[in-house]
């Protein structure tokens, strides 16, 4: 059999025209590509940002934490910042290979959410376009030197990492932290409801969004959390309020109202009373200083 004869190799390297501020959740540094040599051995060492690389062609290892991956095209990898890693370019066949580098005060938790770090560093996408496309369009934006080009690549960047999620999911569907079945529809639920509360949301449009029966859903609700969603969603309206009525003086009750969800201020205000024991106006006065 004959062994492929190598691409020339090549390197391209782009860097963010915008220098990431120190408050974004994510934000990427610098992107590019190449064609390693036959062999290509970076390492041992250690970044400080986060350095995804995914494999387009060719083949290679790579290893951190005392384990050894043998990866291929549509495998990525990830670098995590002062982690020791060293990978190698097969002789033969040797990668071809994007790279996104990224770092924010999100990038740490949004690993953890997506189950992509030390325990699980390579994600397995296949001949997936849309992995090679999204790293494709991060690089282009820097190119292009585009207004706003940080805020498309962190865009793209969001893009591939949902992708990688997902195909993480039936690998990570046995840890802790992971719910499933029932216990997962009532959290996105709960999330539904926290993010929405201030719309003029039913929990009837709620259960047809996750394509439940109201009754199922607000019986399967109440099993895991002890209240109804509509008692929940009460719950989360009035706290609103309360912390509204604390912190900006300057809105009236009316205002208050409307702002947390209810179209009906004396319904606000009767069920703020059965609550808390006072009326929104008494709570508000009761908490200025003699």
């Amino acid at each position: 059999m004959t062994t492929p004869k190598p691409r020339p190799e090549s390197y391209y390297v782009v860097s963010n025209p915008q220098p990431p501020s120190d408050s974004e959740g994510l934000a990427v540094l610098f992107a590019g590509h190449s064609q390693t040599k036959p062999g290509h051995k970076p390492g041992p060492k250690v970044v400080d940002y986060y350095l995804l690389h995914h494999v387009l062609a060719g083949k290679g290892t790579y290893a951190c934490g005392g384990r050894s991956y043998s990866l291929g095209p549509g495998d990525s990898f990830l670098i995590e910042p002062g982690k020791l890693i060293h990978y190698a370019a097969d002789l033969n066949e040797p990668w071809h290979y994007r790279w996104i580098a990224f770092e924010g005060a999100r990038a740490e938790s949004m690993m953890a959410e997506i189950g992509l770090g030390a325990a699980q560093p390579v994600v397995h996408t296949g001949r997936s376009r849309s992995v090679t496309v999204l790293f494709h369009q991060v690089q282009l934006a820097f190119q292009n030197r585009a207004a706003q080009a940080n805020l498309k690549a962190a865009g793209y960047l969001h893009l591939l990492l949902a992708e990688y999620a997902e195909a993480l999911r039936p690998q990570n569907k046995s840890l802790p932290h992971q719910a499933t079945g029932s216990d997962l529809t009532v959290q996105q639920a709960i999330q539904y409801l926290s993010a929405q509360y201030a719309e003029p949301i039913t929990i009837e449009l709620m259960a047809e969004t996750f394509g439940y029966n109201r009754a199922y859903l607000s019986n399967l609700f109440k099993r895991h959390t002890g209240v109804t969603p509509v008692t929940f969603l009460l719950r989360l309206r009035l706290d609103k309020a309360r912390h509204l009525l604390r912190e900006r003086p300057e809105l009236t009750v009316e205002q208050i109202a409307s702002s947390v969800g209810f179209q009906d201020p004396l319904y606000f205000s009767k069920q703020f009373k059965r609550f808390y024991q006072a009326s929104p106006t008494e709570y508000r006065r009761s908490l200025q200083l003699p």
